[in-house]
């Protein structure tokens, strides 16, 4: 074991990775010098394994990839924002509890599946 769960993306994968997955995504707007970062850096990759195959979660450093920070308003680090069919359904700023995490993916779940009943 001991792997990551959560993969990296840059401006030039996200398209592909994100915006066009069969499932939605979780996206780590992250920086190296953010200690709030890394400190849910391993909360990121428990939540990946419990949530894979309905949620992928991936990182983006926006240092290194600011085209697609500043294309979706990431002013702060961390952002959290949840992808699904190229939309952002949902985005909060700042280190979050494990619980809290978990709550903003099983409520995007929730959204979609209602949606889709539609």
């Amino acid at each position: 074991m001991g792997e990551l769960m959560t993969a990296e993306v840059t401006d030039a994968t996200f398209a592909a990775e994100v915006l066009d997955s069969d499932v939605p995504v979780l996206v780590d707007f992250w920086a190296q010098w953010c200690p709030p970062c890394h400190r849910i850096a391993p909360m990121l990759d428990e939540l990946a394994a419990e949530f894979e195959g309905r949620v992928r979660i991936v990182k983006l450093n926006a240092d290194d990839n600011p085209l697609t920070a500043l294309k979706y308003g990431v002013m702060s680090m961390p952002t959290l924002t949840v992808f699904h069919a190229g939309e952002v359904v949902s985005q909060h700023v700042g280190a979050r509890p494990k619980a809290r995490l978990r709550e903003q993916l099983d409520a995007a779940l929730q959204s979609l599946s209602t949606a889709e009943g539609r």
